[in-house]
């Protein structure tokens, strides 16, 4: 499949030909296998990233994505400097990430779902500000900060909690308050709602959009939750098996791989033969769930409410998990 390579002028993130590989000792079943392997172990090679290529400019959000073992979280360690390169080159903000330097460091972030930035034993505002310490922002600037993020994620009453007493969705919260503290112009977001109700998930995204719109930033956006890739991100980039498959506008693969739309139908029960106006995927309490060939959709849509008492009617895309699916299945075993 062909990828769409966005150009881009002065981006605030550039990779080029970017690769991961890990050595990975193999040891047989058996215990003569296993005394073999004491003395000579067979080794192979594995590429957790190969060879991809992207830019994001200043200011864009940036949906990133691809099955679990892809390759993201490791792109997005070497990105943010925590882990090195076997190959390819990395400018994010005119500086290489792995070389660390604390100017790079006051100016990007990384916020993992799966993992715990904030210390166990302490109130997390204890973090916050000892944050606020290693980062050296002005205590103004800190009270304000600390003020709209405390509003904004609902933190007044988990503050002073010891981490370890607080659920997965009331520390992903705070995680996320601390990593924004500092303000960073590129911020890196692994799975950042996980854990979280639809509510509070909905509030993250308004976060994220308005930090977003207010300073400019530059977001990367991984999520299996695609509400937040829809809400979020104009453009996409796919990975899987460590290459890239796709990297353009989200409207254009969904219309690229999309042949067919959904309409749903709401009649006063679920007796009325539906099979020839489409494929019935579901019926419940009257709701019909329809597919269709896109290029049917008007003609069909036409019939059903000149045909049948409609009490309303809908037609949408696919879902986008329906959607990259298929982009895996195009590249094939």
């Amino acid at each position: 499949m062909p990828v769409s390579i966005v150009p881009i002028a002065s981006p605030s993130i550039h990779v080029r030909d970017l690769r991961k590989v890990y050595v990975v000792s193999q040891m047989e079943a058996g215990a003569s296998a296993a005394l073999r392997g004491l003395l000579r172990r067979r080794k192979t090679e594995v590429a957790a990233v190969d060879g991809i290529s992207f830019a994001i400019a200043p200011g864009e959000i940036v949906g990133f994505l691809g099955p679990n073992g892809a390759g993201k979280t490791t792109t997005l360690k070497m990105l943010s400097g925590l882990l090195h390169p076997t190959s390819g080159e990395v400018d994010v903000l005119g500086f290489v990430p792995w070389q660390r330097q604390p100017a790079f460091l006051r100016q990007v972030t990384l916020v993992m779902g799966q993992r715990n930035q904030l210390i166990w034993d302490i109130p997390a505002v204890h973090t916050f500000e000892l944050n606020r310490v290693i980062y050296r922002i002005p205590p103004e600037d800190y009270r304000r900060t600390m003020s709209e993020l405390t509003e904004l994620l609902d933190l007044g009453t988990l503050l002073n909690k010891p981490v370890r007493n607080l659920s997965l969705g009331e520390r992903m919260k705070c995680e996320i308050a601390a990593a924004l503290l500092h303000r960073p112009q590129v911020v890196f977001l692994d799975e950042p709602t996980i854990g979280l109700d639809v509510t509070m998930q909905r509030r993250i995204r308004a976060f994220i959009a308005e930090y977003n719109r207010r300073f400019a930033a530059t977001v990367l956006l991984t999520s299996h939750y695609m509400a937040d890739v829809e809400s979020l991100c104009r453009r996409v980039v796919i990975i899987h098996r460590g290459h890239l498959l796709y990297d353009g506008e989200l409207a254009s693969l969904l219309q690229q791989f999309t042949s067919h739309k959904t309409i749903v139908v709401q009649l006063g029960d679920c007796t009325a033969d539906m099979n020839k106006y489409g494929e019935v995927v579901s019926c419940e309490d009257g709701r019909f769930v329809l597919r269709v060939p896109k290029a049917e959709t008007a003609r069909v849509t036409e019939r059903v409410l000149a045909d049948l008492p409609v009490i309303d009617l809908l037609v949408e895309d696919p879902p986008i998990e329906e959607v990259i699916e298929r982009v895996f299945a195009q590249e094939g075993p």
